[in-house]
């Protein structure tokens, strides 16, 4: 298991550890190097008491589904362990654009004009340019957050040329009573011709399929940190 040479062996860094390794055995399935795949480690509603050992460990790219969680408890944490990229995965709020900007490295939560506009105006404010992914609703969930498929093409267009917004890939996340291969497959169609590099897909139960599927980052939680309360 690849831990970090001065990582102490608890249970976090062991789980930790078997996630870097079912990692770098699908990349080899799929005949990819595994320096291809990031690993996000998703620590929403964990608390910095469970997140230490996890960066003790020698994980460096986390990421909060809430940007006020995220402000909360990530700020002291950055300035203890400089050099973690942190993603905000979750649903963003145009008025919480601001904060988004000055906190993410990433956001993978791209999903409407009014959102664009909004990040747009903070990047050209702060000078901080964030990595944006589309949020591609593939399931047509009504209760989902996303673009949907057959709108993706016009809304990436949009955001480049109308927003001047550097996209740099594309997220989504199946149905849950759904094969997610499919689903996998259609966000890296519209991907590819977008000429989009990046693509966040897949997390705990079906990170093998979205590495085989092309995933530039898998966003895993539970197989790390254990079951939320």
């Amino acid at each position: 298991m690849s831990l970090s040479p001065t990582a102490a062996i608890t249970p976090t860094a062991t789980r930790l550890a078997a996630v870097r390794d079912e990692i770098a055995s699908a990349c080899r399935d799929a005949g990819r190097p595994p320096g291809s795949v990031t690993l996000v480690a998703v620590s929403k509603t964990f608390a910095r008491e469970a997140i230490e050992p996890v960066i003790a460990a020698g994980q460096r790219v986390f990421g909060e589904n809430r940007v006020q969680e995220a402000k909360a408890k990530w700020p002291a944490l950055l300035d203890l362990h400089p050099g973690i990229e942190l993603h905000l995965i979750g649903p963003l709020q145009s008025n919480k654009a601001r904060d988004a900007v000055a906190l993410f490295d990433v956001i993978h939560s791209l999903d409407r004009p009014s959102l664009a506009e909004a990040l747009a105006k903070e990047i050209a404010r702060q000078g901080r340019t964030p990595r944006l992914l589309v949020e591609i609703n593939t399931g047509g969930e009504p209760q989902k957050a996303g673009v949907l498929p057959e709108q993706a093409d016009d809304f990436i267009r949009r955001c480049r040329d109308e927003f001047r917004l550097p996209i740099a890939g594309l997220m989504c996340l199946p149905p849950a009573d759904e094969p997610p291969a499919p689903h996998f497959a259609l966000t890296a169609k519209i991907a590819g011709r977008n000429k989009l590099n990046l693509l966040s897909m897949g997390m705990s139960a079906d990170f093998p399929i979205a590495i085989a599927m092309g995933a530039t980052h898998v966003r895993i939680g539970t197989a790390i940190f254990g079951d939320r309360t």
